[in-house]
């Protein structure tokens, strides 16, 4: 079994010129990055899209990487 987590990030290097959400799974194995991400120009775009699909925003933790804006289950 394993659990989908949205990474929403602010620019990140391989894409400078955007919002982007990156899924990865997650199991008792750890966290598997997928090939699944939402790019956009506008963060409120991705967070309508992510809402959408009914996902619960959580804020991004203290020791998560500046580029981490927040984090979606």
């Amino acid at each position: 079994m394993s659990l989908s987590i949205w990474v929403l990030y602010d620019h990140p290097s391989d894409f400078p010129h955007s919002f982007v959400a990156r899924r990865l799974k997650v199991s008792g194995k750890g966290e598997e990055p997928t090939g699944d991400t939402i790019q956009r120009e506008d963060l409120e775009s991705i967070r309508n899209e992510l809402a959408q699909r009914q996902l619960y925003r959580l804020d991004r933790m203290q020791r998560d990487d500046p580029k981490i804006l927040e984090v979606w289950l």
